[in-house]
């Protein structure tokens, strides 16, 4: 169990060192928090234009919900863009098939990538946070801290899940361009199977939706922890590190 950990732990800092020291890391940082602050500060400003306007509106609780309904959208095109060369990477300098050769295990790899992932995303947040909290600080009446951390717990655990199947897509695509292709085909199809749920009626919508993690995002984000949303998000997030490894001991068997 200690080599386990301290092979994720290994890979977890090669991945995250790499981001660091990458360009295109520090390019989408800057994308992704123009465009957070961009879509926030309008959505504040509606919200408080209206509020002087006479119209009944809670600021604070308005304009979190608006921007974790704008983060779900960055998030979905932020997130493949970061996960896209995971493996696809390793591919092209044709160091996989040392990967896969290895004695680190499969799994080992996959959660290292998967968190070294996560934690860049964490670290993205983290002055967004911080401006988030300081407005907050100030609503009248004050915001219940648990609609904020329910909130956010359902963004991270989105991103995860968008990263963990992005993983897997790059573990199988031959280039970073094709995994990014991939990955947003794949959130596409299951966006869609949620809107068809509801247009075909039962049983496909209950079924469509429970498959479909932009429901579940939802329910979080309204900051009512749904242990069935969560539960959701994290078997997502198993099933991605579990085609990862299967796609690479494939990879290894092929090697034999």
């Amino acid at each position: 169990m200690t080599l386990i950990f301290n092979n994720i732990v290994a890979i977890f800092r090669k991945e995250l060192q790499g981001y660091f020291k990458s360009s295109l890391a520090y390019i989408i940082a800057g994308v992704f928090w123009f465009s957070v602050c961009a879509f926030s500060v309008a959505e504040v400003r509606t919200w408080i234009e209206l509020k002087a306007a006479g119209h009944m509106v809670d600021v604070p609780q308005e304009s979190l919900k608006s921007f974790l309904s704008v983060m779900f959208w960055i998030v979905i095109f932020i997130v493949p863009s970061l996960s896209m060369g995971l493996y696809a990477e390793e591919r092209r300098h044709r160091t996989l098939e040392l990967l896969a050769t290895s004695p680190i295990t499969n799994w080992a790899v996959a959660v290292g990538k998967l968190l070294a992932l996560w934690t860049l995303f964490i670290t993205m947040m983290l002055p967004v946070g911080i401006l988030e909290v300081v407005f907050l600080s100030y609503a009248d009446p004050p915001m219940a801290p648990g609609v904020f951390v329910v909130g956010h717990l359902g963004l991270f655990l989105l991103a995860a899940t968008i990263s963990s199947l992005g993983l897997f897509i790059s573990s199988i695509a031959d280039s970073s361009f094709l995994a990014i292709i991939l990955t947003y085909a794949l959130i596409f199809i299951l966006f869609w199977l949620f809107v068809l749920g509801e247009q075909w009626g039962e049983p496909w919508e209950t079924l469509f939706s429970q498959m479909s993690f932009f429901k579940h995002y939802a329910t979080l984000t309204q900051g009512v922890l749904d242990m069935s949303s969560v539960v959701s998000f994290a078997s997502y997030i198993l099933l991605g590190l579990f085609l990862t490894a299967q796609s690479i001991d494939l990879l290894r068997f092929q090697r034999r």
